[in-house]
């Protein structure tokens, strides 16, 4: 997205929005409970997090995993023109409900920037402009047009257009490819399972053992990754991988990524603790937590 930076979160241009729109519940995500408009106690009067650095260490892993692909400067800057909650409180109920729709805005243009990437879907290419113009005039409405927006409806439309993308690029893949689209597999056990060009779509892979799993080109939109053990897998050029869900997860340096996105700094720390058995004393919690995804 480097060529799209209004779609990477730039916090230094957003008044906190995610550390107050949004409620969390204490778990393994969350040290403290907190209901959507409260500020978080750790947000600082710059709009900073107080304890950014230390995150994990003081119960806000939750935190760590979320991205708001840019969503929090548009709607701060754009939305709002620059004016804070905190200078007109008044618009604070209209800021906290326009920034999740501009959240899931943001998200369909990355996932359609990508798609334009997709040489083997060029036929779909002028479609995916279109949709990605669509989305992009939406993100310039002001806050009681974007409340009132039928996201859904957007994200079926987008998700046709995306599904048919990656149905052309996994064409290429030799060989029978899994079709595990929405699939329950917490926990599941697929260590060196061969995944390639496999639909995961939505699939949930909480605690699942994927070590040297070959997911080459696998659709992986959506499919929550919380505490999944991806140490040793191959990931290039997985489909539709955000940051966020590698961040969910558990890997090494031996996890193979796309040239796009970063290894987590919390991986090599979290592979010392585990050792090579592959154990964690998170697959317990997480398994209930299940809800609601990062």
């Amino acid at each position: 997205m480097s060529d799209r930076p209004h779609l990477l979160a730039d916090c230094e241009n957003c008044f906190g929005l995610c550390c107050v729109a949004l409620p969390f519940a204490a778990s393994t995500d969350f040290a403290v409970d907190k209901r959507a408009g409260q500020p978080c106690s750790n947000l600082r009067a710059d709009f900073r997090c107080g304890i950014h650095t230390r995150l994990r260490d003081k119960g806000f892993q939750g935190c760590t995993v979320y991205d708001c692909f840019g969503a929090g400067q548009q709607v701060s800057q754009v939305t709002f023109g620059g004016k804070s909650w905190r200078d007109d409180p008044a618009s604070a109920p209209s800021m906290y409900a326009a920034f999740p729709v501009m959240r899931q805005l943001h998200e369909l243009l990355r996932h359609l920037t990508e798609a334009l990437t997709m040489e083997p879907a060029r036929s779909l290419h002028a479609e995916l402009r279109a949709s990605f113009d669509a989305i992009a005039r939406l993100t310039e409405s002001d806050a009681e047009t974007l409340v009132a927006l039928d996201v859904a409806g957007h994200r079926a439309g987008v998700s046709e257009l995306l599904l048919r993308s990656s149905e052309l690029v996994r064409a290429g893949v030799p060989g029978r490819r899994a079709e595990r689209r929405g699939a329950d597999l917490m926990g599941a056990r697929l260590k060196g399972a061969d995944l390639r060009g496999a639909n995961l779509r939505g699939a949930c892979l909480i605690a699942a053992d994927l070590r040297g799993a070959d997911l080459r080109t696998a659709d992986l939109i959506g499919a929550d990754f919380r505490d999944t053990d991806l140490r040793g897998a191959d990931l290039t050029g997985a489909l539709f991988l955000t940051q966020p869900q590698l961040n969910a997860a558990r890997g090494d340096a031996s996890t193979v990524l796309p040239a796009t996105l970063a290894r987590p700094s919390h991986w090599s720390a979290a592979a010392a603790r585990q050792g090579p058995s592959g154990g964690s004393d998170l697959a317990a919690p997480l398994r209930r937590v299940q809800g609601a995804r990062p």
